[in-house]
């Protein structure tokens, strides 16, 4: 079993985090865009715009704009990465599962389904920082519902 405490895997860790942060994936307008959800994170101020084109039930595209601080900026560049060709039905397992992850499921935070964003793991013990982590999510949860006709009023933060 590795150890994850290490400081050398914290350092790996960390660095991803940054580089997701610096060089994020899939930033920018998606111009044939089906769904568009705007979120922020009022206490702190992250705001993510998600934008996905989705067909036949599937996250045929996704990118996002967005401000804030490193962990919610480097989750959703994470979060576009793995999504990208997905089903609505993985997206949400996935998002179930970073959910889990982000208030301490030990299970959830070794789940191979998360890729790159089982980085984020530790964010689980700094209580104020996991909406950062989840926001990107937050929006997604919205832009499926939207896109399948649940949405029938604007979210709080929405408005």
């Amino acid at each position: 079993m590795i150890d994850r405490s290490t400081p050398p895997m914290k350092s790996l860790y960390q660095q991803l985090i940054l580089d997701h942060y610096r060089n994020p994936r899939n930033r920018g307008e998606l111009d044939d865009r089906t769904v568009e959800i705007h979120m922020r994170n009022p206490t702190c101020g992250d705001e993510i715009k998600l934008q996905l084109r989705i067909e036949d039930d599937r996250i045929a595209d996704l990118k996002f704009l967005g401000d804030g601080c490193s962990i919610s900026q480097a989750s959703v560049s994470m979060m576009t990465t793995i999504l990208k060709g997905r089903s609505l039905d993985d997206a949400h397992q996935v998002s179930r599962r970073f959910t889990e992850m982000m208030h301490g499921d030990e299970d959830a935070a070794r789940d191979s389904e998360l890729g790159n964003l089982r980085t984020l793991a530790g964010v689980a013990k700094f209580p104020v920082r996991i909406k950062c982590a989840l926001l990107g999510f937050d929006a997604l949860q919205e832009a499926m519902k939207k896109s399948r006709g649940e949405h029938d009023h604007p979210t709080e933060s929405e408005r």
